[in-house]
């Protein structure tokens, strides 16, 4: 998705907050963990040391470091029953159990073992009866142990398997698939927790250097002349006979010692490394639902949304959640759900680092120029929606003006890494400063109450791409984008979603979204003057505007930074063209893939555009393998350009240009698949060209390879509502459902989402089937391009989407 844009062109290169502190109290809130801190608290009070503290804060603080305490032990036990599923603790202490009957009857399982462990072990030190309760303990232990690592085993190696991927959609043709199925379902076990499958999902293989430069020489074919792919041909093959097998056998030792030999160098290198803004280069954004509207209320919806994700968060934690399977039997790795929460990007002089908080019990809420703390529990408890907008209500009616600077301050985060960096260290690491920073940087994640209205709705129109250029930058000092994630409510109640990249990828946020969305309107709902539901239980802690002392110096860093960020979005040419005409039911009744019928309309639309082919980017997944992020799709190919050119060749009948873009979809979803079980191409090359930088050798080729401009980025925004759980919510609440229509997952369709654009000459197009005949398109690019054009393009989808429909309804 937005990687592409670093991925091109890449070079190595709590207490009181704002209130006066005293020292004791400064470095307890800044330094001390909470529960740590709690302790220090009742030490200091009962000896009378002053720390200048109220008595509410103090409550907060006690309830905190139990919260804290319990969530340790339940992440603890979560861990030892995730080590030895798909086995269970209750069935190894039957076990146990068994082995210890077995014994007593005179039947030793154990082969004589349990009678040397008793007499040569346990008798020394125990009576008889417990030292050979003991021993069989101990042998149950063992062999149970052992049992549960051969059943992994075979699960790791089923795993691997990914024949199952080139059949059809959901069939099992052939003995081989079938009983490989048959003997994942007798294996996997359970009621699996999220993180269950982690040490049984497979490495990601390492493909061979021969089978990467061929398939990479055959994506480049339809877009060089002859003189070109001879030249590349030339370079691809030296570099395969010289410092190519050097290199890969560098990365063959990486491969064997790490979980994924890509994933931690694609993070360090393609996000944390770059050092142009984050905002529209590598940010991206996430819209509401389409159909429906629930409030007008924004502080109501923001309470609904903020309640809802912390559902979630609370769900993750106790690992709830279950992990994704593909058709229901394959699990897909859950690691990028651990830092969805209470993660922030610091700024860095060279290079950003990714900070993850093990808990928090608030959010950070701007409003009007002004930061707030607002915390979430009371009594450890999670606040209740209504409780929420009073706190949110009293933001709104606060009319205390922003300290000097605070109003355009997160401007910072939108502009350079390193002006940033360069600000942060000098004014943020000590006073106020920091205890308000890191006010923001420990929240669960921000809340945006933005003073802005949107409408929204599914005919297409301008006042789409005014909100998604209001979610993706707004005024560039109004979003915390350093932020894991970031929500934005408009001034009428409409959401939207600022998700930072280099934490995980968009299907994580994705999942989260359409949770919240589904809680909101589903569960918590709102009454009939479009508040929140129920009754307050308490007076809950009020809101902490934080403080902030910005001297001229910083204020003139921050202005830069805007200037920055202004010039950047101001540039940004987004459009979302809105296709209702039909959708993925057309798409399948002709037996081709929706996504693969996507890609070639792009292909058309692009090529009708700029008048020739380009290099093209399709983000897919590698979560199949423990780490996995993503895969580039190359969806400019010899097939694909034969059929482009077809269509707008009169000489070609209609029945051949059909056969044409059948084995066009047929070869994309091969490179999809072939991308999705570690055969890519992008993905290799890339970390090669890594080691060529660690070992200081140049490479004509590599450096052509990632240098190449992907003119052309697009990425699908899959709709992953969990079908059981929506059933229940209108199981549960039939007359939400019926007010709003819901009878299935379309109603709730979002919008989808999108990126900024890639190139500075290229589109970058972003799209989500919605329902099953409406398809939504965000499409980016430059003003300051002379050759592309956002609107334009949308209207070339607009055109080749009807001329597909045509040629196949003939056909």
């Amino acid at each position: 998705m937005a990687e592409a844009h670093e991925a091109v062109a890449f070079q190595f290169t709590v207490g009181a907050e704002g209130n006066e502190l005293e020292p004791t109290q400064f470095i307890l809130d800044v330094y001390v963990p909470t529960h740590i801190r709690m302790y220090i608290y009742i030490v200091f009070i009962s000896k009378g040391v002053s720390v200048n503290v109220s008595y509410d804060v103090f409550k907060a603080l006690v309830y905190a470091g139990l919260h804290s305490w319990k969530l340790r032990c339940r992440r603890t036990m979560n861990s030892l029953y995730n080590s030895i599923y798909p086995g269970h603790p209750l069935r190894g202490i039957a076990w146990c159990g068994m082995i210890y009957v077995l014994n007593t009857k005179d039947r030793d399982p154990s082969n004589g073992l349990i009678d040397w462990l008793n007499s040569n072990i346990f008798s020394r030190y125990c009576a008889p009866d417990n030292s050979r309760t003991l021993a069989c303990l101990v042998f149950g232990s063992g062999t149970y142990v052992v049992l549960i690592q051969i059943r992994q085993y075979i699960l790791k190696k089923l795993f691997s398997y990914h024949g199952w991927m080139y059949q059809e959609h959901g069939k099992m043709s052939g003995i081989g698939p079938k009983v490989w199925g048959g003997l994942v379902k007798l294996f996997i076990g359970r009621n699996p927790s999220l993180y269950s499958y982690q040490s049984v999902l497979p490495t990601l293989p390492l493909p061979s250097l021969d089978d990467t430069l061929r398939r990479y020489l055959r994506t480049i074919r339809p877009l060089c002349d002859d003189t070109e792919y001879r030249r590349m041909e030339v370079l691809a093959e030296d570099f395969r006979r010289t410092i190519g097998k050097k290199l890969q056998r560098y990365l063959w030792l990486k491969w064997l010692i790490s979980t994924n030999y890509v994933s931690d160098w694609w993070e360090k290198f393609v996000y944390l490394r770059g050092r142009s803004p984050i905002m529209v280069n590598s940010n991206f954004y996430g819209l509401d639902a389409a159909y429906i509207h629930p409030t007008t209320i924004q502080t109501a919806r923001a309470a609904n949304v903020v309640c809802a994700a912390f559902q979630y968060r609370s769900e993750l934690d106790h690992q709830e959640t279950k992990p994704l399977m593909v058709q229901k039997l394959i699990p897909l790795c859950s690691s990028q759900y651990e830092r969805q929460f209470n993660t922030v990007r610091i700024a860095g002089k060279e290079a950003d680092k990714i900070i993850h908080y093990s808990d928090s019990h608030h959010v950070a809420v701007y409003h009007k120029g002004r930061w707030f703390k607002v915390f979430m529990y009371y009594q450890n408890n999670l606040l209740q929606p209504c409780e929420l907008q009073l706190q949110l209500d009293e933001i709104v009616r606060d009319t205390t003006p922003p300290d000097y600077g605070e109003e355009h301050l997160a401007a910072l985060t939108a502009g350079e890494r390193t002006l940033w960096a360069e600000a942060r260290g000098k004014y943020f690491l000590s006073g106020v400063n920091r205890v308000s920073l890191e006010a923001i940087e420990k929240a669960a994640f921000v809340v945006i109450l933005d003073d802005d209205e949107f409408d929204i709705g599914v005919k297409a129109d301008d006042k789409y791409d005014t909100y998604a250029n209001a979610i993706l930058h707004g005024k560039a000092y109004n979003r915390w984008f350093d932020k894991s994630f970031s929500f934005v409510i408009s001034k009428n109640g409409v959401v939207g979603l600022n998700v930072e990249h280099s934490w995980a990828d968009a299907p994580i946020s994705g999942q989260l979204y359409e949770y919240t969305i589904s809680e909101d309107i589903m569960n918590f709902s709102y009454d009939e003057a479009g508040n929140t539901r129920g009754t307050p239980r308490f007076t809950a802690l009020k809101p902490i505007k934080l403080k902030w002392s910005i001297p001229e110096g910083c204020n003139d860093m921050i202005e830069t930074s805007l200037a920055q960020a202004t010039k950047l979005y101001n540039d940004v040419d987004l459009h979302v063209y809105v296709h209702d005409a039909y959708g993925k039911n057309f798409m399948k009744k002709c037996n081709l893939s929706p996504d693969a019928y996507i890609q070639m309309a792009l292909q058309l639309a692009h090529y009708r555009d700029s008048g020739r082919f380009h290099l093209t980017y399709e983000a897919s997944m590698t979560r199949l393998f423990r780490d996995g992020r993503t895969e580039t799709v190359r969806s400019c190919s010899i097939e694909s350009t034969e059929w482009v050119k077809a269509m707008d060749d009169p000489t070609v009948s209609k029945s051949e240009r059909v056969k044409l873009l059948r084995l066009a979809c047929d070869y994309h979803q091969q490179q999809y698949r072939d991308a999705m079980t570690g055969k890519g191409i992008d993905r290799h090359l890339f970390c090669l060209y890594v080691l060529s930088k660690y070992l200081e050798i140049d490479s004509p080729f590599l450096q052509q390879v990632l240098h190449e401009p992907w003119k052309l980025s697009t990425s699908q925004t899959p709709a992953n509502y969990d079908d059981q759980r929506l059933k229940y919510l209108i199981k549960k609440n039939p007359d939400l459902a019926k007010k709003y229509g819901i009878v299935d997952n379309r109603n709730l369709a979002s919008i989808g989402g999108g990126f900024g654009p890639v190139a500075a000459d290229g589109y970058g197009v972003s799209y989500i089937i919605a329902s099953e005949d409406l398809i939504f398109f965000h499409i980016s690019s430059n003003k300051s391009s002379s050759v592309t054009d956002s609107k334009r393009f949308g209207q070339h989808i607009h055109q080749v989407m009807q001329d597909m429909r045509t040629l196949l309804t003939a056909d």
